[in-house]
């Protein structure tokens, strides 16, 4: 694949609840441009961004896939993401990369949970959003219906369709172009008159598209008032400013069938035309030293300093490939970087760009762009490659703390010694994932986000040679007191020879801290020499509680007396 300079870059993530279509809308994406011959389908296993042997198995997404598409002189470079919960790590870093987010939304269950979870993902990122109501061609498959639920859900946001469907569930045939006033029919790579019906409607839906590209711009606004006609460029133009703005914020809408590859060529120029080049893009930063975010700001250029960040590692039999985005700067290859956030070099050998699990070589990675590199030695996800001198890192995401858990134990003798690195290795690769040993139950225990997360890292680490059971954790009881209460012990003895004695008087109450040990002796009544061996006797019984021998946690000691022989008291 050539090299494409950043004015000549797009960076799109799909998101959305699972089973919206995001896969297939990537397959006719890939048809549309000429890049495969056939598109394939997901329950027919085969897609291009469901290359994973577990996707496949499970018919469903678990990793972001990064398909990089040719398209009218343009690279669009498309993160495809998981629709399931389980798997939001990858989700959120793929927004963190992208330019525009693709909401996609099924037009027969409109709005669901995973829906406004990516929204508010986008939102915190602001980023720019754009709609797709995928799938219109099923039965009960309502565009205007889930255009409504958008506007109910997202009220702050205003929603303008840039293409509409013509005829819907088994009669949607193709889309009518709002900007054109022309209707696509199939895929939409030739355009026609408008169906009689639709003339009017598709007029009205162009006066608003119209207005909300002109209040994005001074000049387009003044012309608009005047009553002059907006060209296209500029209507396009508009709204591309216009989904940018924090305070208009302006959503394209389109209507397309993924399986059925109908509007998909309308939404490919759309790509281009309505997201913005990287060049604009501003990048959020953590300096040195300060504790404040600060931003890189635009535009972002081949000359800038470099700052990449890494936000995916896939790890098989053959190997680890990074995937990183380029926010200025540039990357050759057979190169030497800095990974400024493990303060190593890493030499940079073969650069990649990906189409799911096809690569493609190239020589140079401009800013902007999305780029694959294999065996750095010391970099996972989530680090910063930039210059040597450089004195900030790019920020990651808010990452969620994990929701689920299983205690794990290597299947073999073989695997035992395997194990822990195997565990470290997937650690680093996904930042949602956590592996610890359990004091207390002297157990390992792996946490993730949920049940099918867990199930697919132990099927990660049996490819990578390492087998792994999965067992209910047990819990770690604990014993504690509920009141305060006081004692005194007294302990003499004298048997012949050098005597023991010593009395303390104590006070225990519940606090929320784990062991409180304090002193309140009045008149020299214990020495200070003896205080410190009194706390080591108290912290070896909270080891085992009186109750079921469970140990004791959340307790405060106050020793405020006892007694002393001036003899027979020793340590």
């Amino acid at each position: 694949m050539k090299e494409y300079t950043t004015d000549k870059l797009r960076n799109i993530v799909l998101v959305g609840h699972q089973s919206s279509g995001k896969t297939s809308l990537v397959e006719a994406v890939l048809f549309n441009a000429g890049a495969i011959n056939r598109m394939g389908k997901v329950e027919e296993k085969n897609t291009v961004s469901d290359w994973d042997e577990e996707e496949r198995a499970r018919g469903m997404s678990i990793t972001t896939s990064l398909v990089s598409v040719e398209f009218e002189d343009h690279k669009i470079n498309i993160l495809d993401t998981p629709g399931f919960t389980d798997f939001q790590g990858e989700v959120k870093n793929a927004i963190r990369v992208a330019d525009a987010v693709v909401v996609v939304v099924d037009a027969v269950s409109g709005v669901e949970v995973g829906t406004e979870l990516v929204w508010n993902y986008a939102r915190a990122f602001q980023q720019p959003i754009i709609v797709v109501v995928n799938k219109v061609d099923r039965e009960n498959a309502n565009f205007e219906r889930v255009l409504d639920e958008l506007k109910e859900s997202f009220p702050k946001y205003k929603f303008i369709p840039i293409t509409t469907p013509i005829g819907q569930q088994a009669d949607f045939k193709g889309v009518a172009g709002i900007v054109t006033e022309k209707a696509y029919m199939g895929a939409g790579q030739d355009r026609s008159d408008l169906p009689d019906d639709l003339v009017e409607d598709v007029a009205a839906a162009r006066m608003e598209l119209v207005e909300a590209a002109a209040e994005a711009d001074d000049d387009l606004l003044q012309k608009y008032f005047d009553e002059e006609e907006l060209t296209l460029d500029e209507i396009r133009e508009g709204m591309r400013k216009a989904s940018r703005s924090h305070l208009l914020n302006t959503v394209p809408v389109f209507a397309t069938s993924g399986t059925q590859n109908i509007g998909i060529f309308p939404f490919m120029e759309a790509l281009i035309k309505y997201v913005s080049a990287p060049s604009v893009r501003r990048v959020r930063i953590q300096r040195d030293g300060e504790e404040k975010p600060d931003y890189l700001k635009a535009p972002q250029a081949d000359d800038k300093p470099l700052a990449a960040y890494v936000f995916k590692t896939a790890t098989d039999k053959f190997g680890t490939l990074n995937y990183f985005r380029i926010f200025s700067g540039t990357i050759t290859a057979n190169s030497r970087n800095m990974n400024v956030s493990t303060e190593q070099e890493e030499r940079f050998g073969t650069l990649m760009t990906m189409r799911g699990k096809e690569q493609f070589d190239i020589a140079k990675l401009h800013a902007g762009d999305i780029g694959v590199v294999a065996k750095l030695a010391n970099t996972k996800t989530g680090d910063t490659i930039a210059d040597k001198d450089t004195s900030f890192k790019v920020m990651k995401p808010d990452f969620p703390a994990p929701l689920y858990m299983v205690a794990v134990t290597p299947r073999t003798q073989a695997d035992s010694a395997k194990m822990g690195t195997i565990l470290t290795t997937l650690c680093n690769a996904d930042p949602t994932l956590r592996w610890r040993q359990d004091n207390d139950t002297n157990q390992i225990v792996l946490e993730g986000m949920g049940e099918i997360h867990i199930a697919t890292v132990i099927q990660k680490a049996e490819h990578l040679g390492v087998g792994i059971d999965t067992h209910t954790p047990r819990v770690p009881y604990k014993e504690t007191v509920t009141t305060t209460a006081e004692a005194t012990y007294r302990h003499k003895k004298q048997s012949g020879g050098a005597g023991q004695f010593g009395e303390v008087s104590l006070r225990v109450m519940p606090t929320e801290e784990q062991f409180i040990y304090e002193t309140d002796i009045f008149g020299g009544a214990i020495s200070q020499s003896f205080l410190p061996s009194i706390e080591k006797g108290f912290r070896s019984v909270l080891e085992e509680g009186v109750i079921a021998g469970f140990p004791v946690d959340m307790v405060k000691v106050v020793v405020f007396d006892g007694k002393e022989h001036p003899v027979d008291s020793k340590d």
